[in-house]
């Protein structure tokens, strides 16, 4: 949710997400929601993804970008995967290598690593993952276009792009927006920009001009005990692309 490109990403968006990075692993704190979600959206990746470490039998390379403080970037190791997790926010990779440094992964996990600074300058280094997720980060950059064409050069020929974020309906407004961060207070205010949010439709056209295909998507809904994977992609949803 925090900084991916200098860019891209307003220096307010990274300094709003680096003040929570303290109390990011608090599972009743202001990252509650994305605690609640995060298993539901690895394993819908790994799910995914696994088939091209079938082919290739070896761990795969993954890069999470806008880690935070390293919730999903942690989930994909223990599944495995040789994990690179990658934020602007300073305080937030502080906060991911101190958590990963007490709460050491468990035997059988890939290699995971920290670094501090932007996509492009992955770019800039010519580097490629076999697999990149932007996790809740699109709808909190400049330019979506753009950052779209950085995940795509951030991943190798073959590979798989995951992003997941909130559609731009009145019903994401409604709940996503005013519900959660007014009503409910389970996101700080202003948190989100309901004119940012994303259609799926746009996401798609978006991926296609980037050289993305759009794989697959499903809708991330929370009931009374838990998130599950839907067809409604109205509020939260996740998709998978391929690179050509």
């Amino acid at each position: 949710m925090s900084q991916t490109t200098s860019s891209s990403v307003s220096e307010q968006e990274i300094a709003r997400f680096g003040q929570l990075a303290r109390d990011w692993w608090d599972p009743q704190g202001p990252m509650r929601p994305l605690h609640d979600m995060n298993p539901l959206r690895t394993r819908w990746v790994e799910e995914r993804v696994r088939p091209l470490q079938d082919v290739g039998h070896k761990s795969l390379r993954l890069l999470d970008i806008g880690c935070g403080a390293g919730l999903a970037s942690e989930a994909f190791a223990k599944f495995g995967f040789e994990v690179c997790g990658l934020d602007a926010s300073p305080d937030g990779i502080e906060a991911a290598r101190a958590h990963v440094a007490t709460y050491p992964l468990p035997a059988g996990a890939g290699d995971l690593s920290y670094r501090c600074g932007s996509a492009e300058e992955l770019c800039a280094e010519k580097q490629t993952f076999d697999v990149v997720t932007a996790l809740e980060v699109i709808e909190h950059v400049t330019d979506p276009q753009q950052f779209m064409h950085l995940l795509a050069s951030l991943t190798r020929p073959g590979g798989m792009v995951c992003v997941s974020t909130m559609n731009r309906t009145l019903r994401a407004l409604a709940v996503a927006k005013i519900g959660a961060e007014y009503i409910a207070r389970l996101l700080p205010k202003g948190t989100h920009d309901w004119k940012k949010f994303i259609k799926p439709d746009e996401l798609a056209a978006m991926g296609r001009a980037a050289g993305l295909r759009m794989t697959d998507i499903a809708g991330m809904s929370f009931t009374p005990t838990m998130w599950r994977t839907t067809r409604d992609t109205s509020i939260n949803y996740i998709a998978m692309f391929t690179r050509g």
